[in-house]
This record gives C-alpha cells, sequence and structure tokens, in this order.
C-alpha cells in the first residue's frame, strides 16, 4: 500500500517561499562581496573562502528553518552566518563596509556561542546561559571598540578619536582574556548538559557540543597560540580559524538531521490534515510527531469502560514511571479525557504546545479513540472466541474419555457376562441373570448422568425457572430463589448459558465462598435475562483468578450478554448476568 502523501497547509508554503527569498539574497551577497574582494593577490584563496563559509551557514540554516519552521535554530543558524559576513566586509576596501567590518569584526564569537547554549529548542534555558550569552556580546562589540577608537593605525582610521595604540593593545589582550574565561564558561555549561543527557539525546548532542566546547575555546585561544606561540604564518592561521568556522553550521545540520530540533511551530498543517479525505491521510499519530517534531512522540486514547489507555491498535498502554524526560499531557474534549500524548520533554520543553496541538485534534482523536475501543473489542472478542473453541474441545475430550474409559469397558465386560450367561449351570442362571440386570442399571444411570451433564433434564422438561429452582433447593447451604421468568419466553441458547453460569457461580460458592447463605434472582427486564447470584463468603473473587469466572464471561459474552464480578475481601460475592432474550 503507498504512504498517504504529506498534507502541506498554506503557512508551511508560505515558509517555503520566504525561505527562497532568503536564499536568493544570500547568493547576491556572496556575489556583491566577490565582486569586491581583491582576489589577486595571495590572499586571493583565502578570501574565497570567507563568502564560502557564509554560504555553508546559509545553507544549513535554511534546512533547520525548513524541518522545524517555528523552532529558532534554523534562523539563529542564518543570524551567526550574517555575523561572520559582517565581519568579513573589513576586507572589501569600500570605506563605509570597511567600518560595519571593524565594528564586527568578531561578532561571530558571541553568535556562536549563542547557538550552542540555545540548542535544541532555540531557547536559552536558564539564567546561566542567558548571562553567558550577554556577556559574550558585550565583550565582542564594546571592548571591541578601543581597537578602532584608540589607534588612527587600526582597523578603521576615521572612525579613531585619539592615537593611544598602547592603550588599544591592552583593551584587545584584556578582550582575548576575559572572551577565554567566558568560554571557559561556556564550555562547563555545555559539558554539564552532556552528562545530564539520556542515552537517546546524548546521540545527538555528543558530536555537537564536543565540536562546539572545541570551536569556543579554539575562537579566543588561536591568536595566542598560533600567532606569538607557535608563531604560524597568518595565512595558514587564516585556513584553520575558517575551517573551524565551517565546521560549526555542519555540526548543526547533523544534529538537525538526526532528529535534534524539536519542531514548535506549523501547528496549521493539523488543521490542514484534518480537513483532507481520509484516505489521503497519514496517520494521526504520524502527523502530531510531524508537527512536533518528536519521533518519539505517542498517542493513547483513552477505554473508559476498561479504565484504561489504548494504542491506535487496541492495546493497552505501558505504565507510566517516574521518568522525568518523558512527558504526558491529556486531551480533554468536553469537559472528560479521550487520550493523553507520550512525548520528550526535553526535545518538547513547552507543554502548552503540545496541549494545544492536542487540542486541534481532539475531534479526530475521539474518532480514533472509538476506533481503538473497536479493534480492542474486536480482540477479546477473538481471544474470547478462542477460550470458547477450547473449553469445547477440552469437553469433548473428556466426554471421549469418559465413554472410552468408563461406559465402553462396562458394556464389554456386560456383553462377555452376557455370553457366559448362556452357557452357565441352569442353577447360577438366576443369580447371575440378577447381577447382570444390576450392572445394566448402573451402566445405564452412568448414561443418564453423561445426558444430564450435557443437557440438564430438568432444563429441557421443565424450562430454566424450574431448573434453577431445583439447583438452589439442593445446594448443601441455605439459598434463598426469587424468579419472575415464565416458560417459553426465551430461547434454548439463553436458557442454556444462563443456567450454566447460575450452576458454575454456585459451585463457586460451594467450593471457595466459605458462605453461609446464598441469594439468586431471574427476571426478565427490557427484553433482557438478569440473573443475580450473592453470597455472604469470604469474596476475592476476581476474572483473572482461574479459568471459571473467565470461562462464564466467554460464554456470555459470545451471545451478546455482559457479566460483572464484584467481590471485596471478606464481603461476599455477587455475579451478576444480562443476557439478551432472542
Amino acid at each position: 500500500m503507498p504512504a498517504a502523501p504529506r498534507v502541506r497547509s498554506a503557512l508551511s508554503r508560505s515558509l517555503d517561499r520566504a525561505l527562497v527569498l532568503v536564499a536568493l539574497l544570500a547568493l547576491m551577497l556572496v556575489v556583491v562581496e566577490l565582486a569586491l574582494f581583491p582576489l589577486t593577490g595571495p590572499a586571493g584563496p583565502l578570501l574565497v573562502m570567507l563568502p564560502a563559509i557564509f554560504a555553508v551557514y546559509v545553507i544549513a540554516g535554511l534546512i533547520a528553518w525548513k524541518r522545524r519552521p517555528s523552532n529558532g535554530m534554523g534562523f539563529l543558524i542564518v543570524v551567526a552566518g550574517f555575523a561572520l559576513y559582517l565581519g568579513t566586509l573589513q576586507n572589501t576596501g569600500v570605506p563605509v563596509l570597511v567600518g560595519i567590518g571593524a565594528v564586527c569584526a568578531t561578532i561571530v564569537a558571541p553568535a556562536l556561542v549563542h547557538l550552542l547554549l540555545a540548542f535544541p529548542t532555540g531557547r536559552l534555558p536558564d539564567r546561566t546561559s542567558k548571562l553567558l550569552v550577554a556577556s559574550v556580546y558585550v565583550v565582542s562589540l564594546v571592548f571591541q571598540a578601543p581597537l578602532y577608537l584608540l589607534d588612527p593605525q587600526g582597523p578603521f582610521p576615521p572612525f579613531a578619536v585619539a592615537d593611544l595604540p598602547r592603550v588599544a593593545e591592552l583593551f584587545g589582550l584584556f578582550q582575548t582574556a576575559v572572551a577565554t574565561a567566558l568560554s571557559v564558561g561556556v564550555a562547563v555549561v555545555l559539558w554539564g548538559r552532556l552528562r545530564r543527557a539520556d542515552a537517546a539525546h546524548r546521540r545527538v548532542l555528543i558530536p555537537l557540543f564536543s565540536y562546539g566546547i572545541f570551536a569556543v575555546l579554539f575562537m579566543p585561544l588561536i591568536a595566542i597560540v598560533l600567532d606569538r606561540v607557535l608563531l604560524v604564518h597568518p595565512y595558514v592561521r587564516g585556513y584553520i580559524q575558517f575551517a573551524v568556522l565551517a565546521g560549526v553550521p555542519i555540526a548543526f545540520a547533523l544534529g538537525t538531521l538526526r532528529g535534534g530540533f524539536a519542531r514548535t511551530g506549523e501547528l496549521e498543517e493539523l488543521g490542514t490534515w484534518l480537513g483532507t479525505a481520509s484516505a489521503s491521510k497519514e496517520p494521526l499519530t504520524t502527523a502530531l510527531a510531524h508537527a512536533l517534531g518528536d519521533p518519539s512522540l505517542r498517542l493513547y486514547f483513552w477505554a473508559g469502560d476498561r479504565g484504561e489507555f489504548l494504542d491506535a491498535d487496541g492495546r493497552v498502554a505501558p505504565a507510566r514511571t517516574a521518568d522525568s524526560r518523558r512527558g504526558w499531557e491529556k486531551i480533554m474534549l468536553d469537559g472528560r479525557i479521550i487520550g493523553a500524548i507520550d512525548y520528550d520533554s526535553a526535545l518538547l520543553a513547552d507543554r502548552k504546545l503540545v496541549r494545544t496541538a492536542g487540542r486541534i485534534v481532539a475531534i479526530e482523536v475521539e474518532r480514533a479513540r472509538l476506533t481503538a475501543e473497536l479493534r480492542a473489542s474486536q480482540r477479546a472478542l477473538m481471544q474470547s472466541r478462542e477460550r470458547l473453541v477450547e473449553a469445547a474441545d477440552r469437553e469433548r475430550r473428556r466426554i471421549a474419555r469418559d465413554l472410552h474409559d468408563g461406559l465402553q469397558v462396562r458394556l464389554v465386560l456386560l456383553a462377555l457376562e452376557a455370553q457366559q450367561l448362556a452357557t452357565a449351570p441352569s442353577a447360577a442362571v438366576p443369580e447371575r441373570a440378577t447381577r447382570l440386570r444390576v450392572d445394566i442399571d448402573a451402566a445405564a444411570a452412568d448414561v443418564r448422568t453423561l445426558v444430564r451433564d450435557l443437557v440438564p433434564a430438568a432444563l429441557v422438561e421443565r424450562g430454566l425457572a424450574a431448573a434453577a429452582e431445583d439447583l438452589a433447593d439442593r445446594m448443601p447451604i441455605p439459598t434463598q430463589f426469587e424468579s419472575d421468568v415464565e416458560d417459553g419466553a426465551i430461547g434454548d441458547l439463553v436458557e442454556a448459558t444462563t443456567y450454566f453460569v447460575l450452576t458454575e457461580a454456585l459451585a463457586n460458592v460451594v467450593k471457595h465462598a466459605h458462605a453461609t447463605l446464598a441469594r439468586v434472582r431471574l427476571a426478565v427486564e427490557d427484553g433482557r435475562v438478569h440473573l443475580d447470584v450473592e453470597d455472604d463468603g469470604v469474596g476475592g473473587a476476581s476474572m483473572g483468578a482461574g479459568s471459571g469466572l473467565r470461562g462464564l464471561a466467554d460464554r456470555v459474552e459470545a451471545i451478546g450478554g455482559v457479566i460483572t464480578i464484584s467481590s471485596p475481601r471478606g464481603k461476599g460475592t455477587r455475579v451478576q448476568a444480562e443476557v439478551p432474550c432472542a
């Protein structure tokens, strides 16, 4: 069967057009920068890398933006690319652009820190992260100012207001030291998140955070280690620095493709999905997982009669644990529970978003819930039929064994006795004939017992009410009997089923209840036979305790009836069965 086509809303199509415009703008900026760069000198290959890295950021950001439209990560990656682009404008030779590049020379560093600390939701999760990002932005913009304000020979001489190159150099060293300390703080925060992550999230976070920790530590230290310690040529340092910068968006793109982003938007797609033809819909759980961006999302439906949640196939939902990494949001309709969403709370931090998605699909959930209940009922019916077939097969085997091992052996012995009687002395014939008659009567009694076990004679001859009263009279404990069932009012199958339930229920009273009193009531109301068997015994009976009560339920449900058992410990047992008369 071919897969159902993916439903796309007007919002999704509008987003596609906006992303195309962003891509065209980025392409135009790349062309302008390549046209302005002096590519003929020895630094030409190095300069070509700058717009190429900018393109990598934009492409990775657009992929993330496309996959998770309202998640801030895609936007942040694109912004980081434009921050990098602003810093590279120093190389254009155009005075205005050079001035912009001088001011924004290091702004890409806080943009990268913002990216790393906001992953995967696109939002900074705590005060520590917000403080670190704000501090890095201040260091990048404010501490960068003395380099072009106090040095006429600096990045952009027209901005210089004083000739203090030594002071500008000290500010540069101070900027590097503070940036290094903040980078260590960022690395500690990322390492802590990595340690707290579960195995499923660690699969995505390990490569991304490992590279991110390396990048944020590498950027501020590169000038010190490569320039002043290792005395690396500036062009070589540039290639290394650009390679590290280019790897950051690639790492985020891989995180996106491996499921690291939670979709926090596109709920409009759920509304569009609801309006499509049923034949073209993908499953409801799949649609929710796509809209919310959580591949582990599971949808369950409330089965009120069973008091438990079921999945789409009618299977019981697994027991919930105290795992803080899994969220559970109930779906309500008209003030009642109709289902629940089990989701990854680390991926979907906004619980209101899940609740909104549940409200959008509530009507569809109700339809799917009824379908799940029907499937569960069908599965229970199939299991009941299987148990009935097994019980009937066991009964046939028992009857065959009784006939073979008991009655057949006795008849063979009687036949031998009759043959021997023909040749016996005349004096012994009367005694042996009398013994043969006794044995034949015993065999006939066994036959009558077998027939009674199959179809009780009282039930066949006098009807349900008389047979039930006779059964109550033969109970070893006092049994009250009440009935308003008239002869011929119900069919043979209903009579036999009701009688079987009564015999089994009374047998359980005798065997297990330790009761001193029992009550039996038979009634016909609204076209249904009502049987009520109650005792004052020890209680504690349940459907799962053995095959007897389960067999009763199977027989009753097979003809469209229902059976309920109430048996609190120490307060007796009450078995109630309702069976259609027809």
